[in-house]
C-alpha cells in the first residue's frame, strides 16, 4: 500500500512477499492468519490456519509493548500452534501511533519529486524531527472535479514503536516485511464482506465496531474510505472484572471462566446482561460523537467485531439501542477453509481475527 525505505531495512506499509501471515497483536491475544488464493477472483481467498494465542496480562498497555519478552514468547508459541512454514509476516500499528494526513499535489510527479513534497508537508504536520519517524505516503485518487492534482494519504510513527513490533518478531524467529496501520487492515477486510449488505455497501455510512478486551474502536466508512476514527476506553475486561466482583474469582480464573462459559446461572441475568447494555450505551455514545464531529446525519450499518462480537444476542442489543441495524462481521463467511478449520470454532473466533485477516490479504495486494 505504502512506499517508503527505513533505517530499519522495513518498507513501512509495503508489500514485498507473496506470502505473509497476518499477526495482530492486542492487548489480550496475539492472533494469527494465512491465506491462500482460490480460484481467479480478486476477493476469492481460501483459510489456511489461524491461531488466537493468549498473552500474559499487561504485557501491551495502549498498544504499546512493554513487555518484549512475553510479547515474543507468545509470538513464538502462537506460529508454533500455526503449524506453518512461512516465517514472513505483516503486522499493524494501532491507530492511535500513527499520525495520518491527506495533502493535494500536482499528478505526474516524478517518485523522486513526490517523496522531497511530501517530506515537506510533512514536517508541518508531524511533531517530530523526521529523523524520528517512520515516514510513508500512498497516492490515492485525481481529484473529481481536476484531474491534474492527486490525493495523497502521508502516514507517520515513530521508529521506536515500528522497532518494537518488528524487534518482537525477529526474537521470534519471524520477520515483518509489513508494517500497516489497524484501521486500514480492517477497512481491507471490508471489501470481502460488503457484498453481504445492499449495493454492496455503495453510497452507504457504516460504522466498524471493534471491541477488544480494553479499547472499543469505531471506523466509519463512506463508501469504503474512512470518514472518522475514534477509540474509548472499554471492552471485555470489563466484564472479566464484574465476574471477578461477582463470583469471587480471580482475575485469571474469571477470563478463564468467561470464555468456557461455566459460570453460575446467575451470569446471565446479573453480569452478562448488564455488560452487554452498557456495551451498547458506549457504542451509541460513539454514534453522537460522529454526528456532532462529522456532516453526517445517518449511520445505515453498524459492523460489530473484536472478541466480545462473539457474545449472543450483543448484536440484538445494540441494534435495539442504536435503532441502526447492526451485523457481526465475518471475514470469513464467503472463503473456502482448509481441512485443518473447525466450521463451528470459526464462526465463534472469526469476529476477533478482522485485523489479522486484513494483514493477511496483504500477500495478494497488487501495489
Amino acid at each position: 500500500m505504502f512506499k517508503e525505505k527505513f533505517d530499519i531495512n522495513l518498507d513501512f506499509l509495503k508489500l514485498k512477499s507473496p506470502t505473509l501471515i497476518g499477526v495482530d497483536i492486542s492487548s489480550s491475544s496475539v492472533k494469527m492468519v494465512e491465506l491462500s488464493k482460490a480460484g481467479k477472483g480478486n476477493g476469492s481467498y481460501r483459510l489456511e490456519r489461524y491461531v488466537i494465542e493468549p498473552l500474559q496480562a499487561d504485557s501491551v498497555q495502549d498498544g504499546a509493548i512493554v513487555n518484549m519478552d512475553s510479547v515474543s514468547e507468545c509470538i513464538q508459541r502462537g506460529w508454533k500452534r500455526l503449524s506453518s512454514k512461512c516465517k514472513k509476516i505483516a503486522m499493524a500499528l494501532p491507530a492511535s501511533d500513527v499520525i495520518t494526513k491527506k495533502i493535494i499535489v500536482p499528478s505526474g510527479q516524478r517518485e523522486d519529486d513526490l517523496e522531497f513534497q511530501v517530506e515537506n508537508e510533512a514536517s508541518q504536520y508531524i511533531p517530530f524531527a523526521l529523523d524520528e519517524v517512520n515516514l510513508d505516503y500512498q497516492v490515492l485518487k485525481p481529484l473529481p472535479n481536476n484531474p491534474d492534482e492527486v490525493e495523497v494519504l502521508i502516514a507517520a510513527s515513530r521508529k521506536d514503536k515500528v522497532e518494537d513490533r518488528v524487534a518482537a518478531s525477529l526474537t521470534a524467529g519471524l520477520k515483518t516485511i509489513v508494517m500497516d496501520v489497524e484501521p486500514y487492515a480492517a477497512q481491507a477486510v471490508f471489501e470481502l464482506i460488503k457484498d453481504q449488505l445492499p449495493d454492496g455497501g455503495d453510497g452507504q455510512v457504516i460504522a466498524i465496531v471493534d471491541i477488544g478486551a480494553t479499547v472499543m474502536k469505531t471506523n466509519v466508512l463512506h463508501n469504503g474510505e474512512s470518514v472518522y476514527m475514534r477509540d474509548q476506553p472499554f471492552g471485555g475486561d470489563q466484564l472479566t472484572q464484574e465476574i471477578h466482583n461477582q463470583f469471587n474469582l480471580s482475575f485469571e480464573d474469571s477470563e478463564k471462566a468467561k470464555r468456557n462459559g461455566n459460570l453460575p446461572e446467575n451470569y446471565k441475568t446479573d453480569v452478562l446482561q448488564p455488560f452487554c447494555e452498557t456495551l451498547a450505551i458506549e457504542v451509541m455514545r460513539a454514534i453522537q460523537f460522529f454526528y456532532t464531529s462529522t456532516q453526517y446525519t445517518e449511520i445505515n450499518y453498524i459492523l460489530i467485531a473484536g472478541g466480545c462480537a462473539a457474545i449472543p444476542g450483543l448484536d440484538e442489543i445494540i441494534g435495539s439501542r442504536t435503532q441502526v441495524c447492526t451485523l457481526v462481521v465475518n471475514p470469513f463467511s464467503s472463503m473456502e477453509l482448509s481441512s485443518r478449520i473447525i466450521p463451528r470454532q470459526i464462526n465463534i473466533d472469526a469476529p476477533s481475527l478482522l485485523i489479522a485477516c486484513g494483514l493477511a490479504m496483504r500477500s495478494f495486494d497488487p501495489s
